[in-house]
């Protein structure tokens, strides 16, 4: 089987998904120009990589010039199956040319997040959706968002777990150790992550252990109505940069916790990464993030906007170690049992023969 996968977004996760499926098929990864070089060591040698142009903003349209090249390559390829991920503003003028191809879509956030209802990204989703043929969540909840939003056939729609970010481990440091009684919030900041709520529970959390200390690492939005939050300063470490991956490595290795205090999501990527470095996490009990974490064995799972409720499960598992090692250990086995690429590639290509047939079928 010929697969081709234009990488436009969520990299880091069709690299993984494109490395466990070339052990078995033939696959094609087309990347930025300006990413292949930052990504290039993620990417097995069983892997064909082809490059496109990219501008520095998605409005631009010389990003038709990109989109052209995608459309070159693809041709000359012959793909069976075309997987995209979420779709993109440029990739959607050509979607229509490529409707020939069996087209199945993974769609990351089926529900647009808190701050990002944008006219374009509706456009983005209607579009991709019309011309998907077979479509992949990670999680029940997001089927059902999927059936409820789209009035989508359950039948094409496929829940595939969200696949270890264990890659991360090459990075990381053999003297580098855990520093007590740190909390560790990684990831873009925007409006749904709840980093506010998580700020809020700071004077909770250091009257019952004073030198505790809470790191926010990641860019997003203007960061300075977080800094006003913050009625202690000294209690956070802040990192507001995009963060290279020995430094993902090394804040993870150094943390007690993750923690991620979302009002709302779908699923996320840093729980695979906490597990990947035995850390417990405590989230918010929103969108498909129950389906994997579980609450008591591999953290703690809390209402959201709650400050008091998070304060109070972040205090529990910095005060009982033993726990938070056993924790760990759980979220450790759960990510190789539950989030191996190697299971994932194989029901990602039962999907694709699903989808080659729904095509032959026309």
């Amino acid at each position: 089987m010929r697969i081709v996968f234009p990488v436009i977004g969520h990299i880091r996760y069709t690299i993984q998904l494109a490395n466990a499926l070339s052990k078995t098929e033939e696959t094609l990864l087309l990347l930025p120009k300006n990413s292949k070089e930052t990504y290039s060591d993620l990417v097995e040698d069983t892997v064909k990589v082809k490059t496109f142009y990219r501008g520095k903003r998605h409005r631009y349209p010389t990003n038709l010039l990109g989109i052209t090249e995608i459309l070159k390559h693809i041709i000359n390829f012959k793909p069976d199956i075309l997987h995209i991920q979420s779709g993109d503003f440029w990739l959607c003028f050509v979607l229509p040319i490529l409707k020939k191809y069996p087209i199945v879509t993974t769609v990351h956030d089926p529900k647009l997040h808190l701050g990002e209802e944008r006219l374009h990204a509706k456009f983005i989703a209607q579009v991709t959706r019309r011309y998907t043929t077979q479509t992949i969540v990670h999680g029940e909840e997001l089927k059902k968002i999927m059936i409820k939003e789209y009035r989508a056939e359950k039948e094409t729609i496929h829940v595939i777990p969200h696949g270890d970010y264990s890659f991360y481990k090459k990075w990381e440091g053999k003297d580098i150790q855990e520093i007590g009684n740190t909390i560790l919030f990684f990831g873009r900041i925007w409006p749904y992550k709840g980093l506010d709520y998580l700020i809020k529970a700071q004077p909770l959390i250091t009257k019952e252990i004073p030198d505790a200390k809470i790191v926010i690492a990641g860019k997003g939005e203007n960061f300075k109505k977080y800094e006003r939050l913050m009625a202690n300063k000294e209690a956070f470490i802040v990192y507001n940069s995009f963060i290279p991956n020995h430094m993902v490595a090394e804040l993870f290795q150094k943390a007690s916790v993750i923690v991620l205090p979302y009002v709302e999501a779908t699923q996320s990527g840093v729980i695979p990464i906490a597990y990947a470095f035995k850390k417990p996490v405590v989230a918010a009990n929103v969108g498909s993030i129950p389906e994997v974490v579980d609450d008591n064995k591999t953290g703690y799972l809390v209402p959201p906007k709650n400050p008091e409720k998070l304060a109070e499960a972040i205090i529990k598992l910095l005060q009982n170690k033993e726990e938070r090692k056993k924790m760990g250990e759980n979220a450790y086995e759960k990510m190789k049992k539950e989030m191996c690429w190697d299971n994932i590639a194989k029901k990602t290509i039962e999907v694709y023969q699903k989808a080659i047939l729904d095509v032959r079928s026309r």
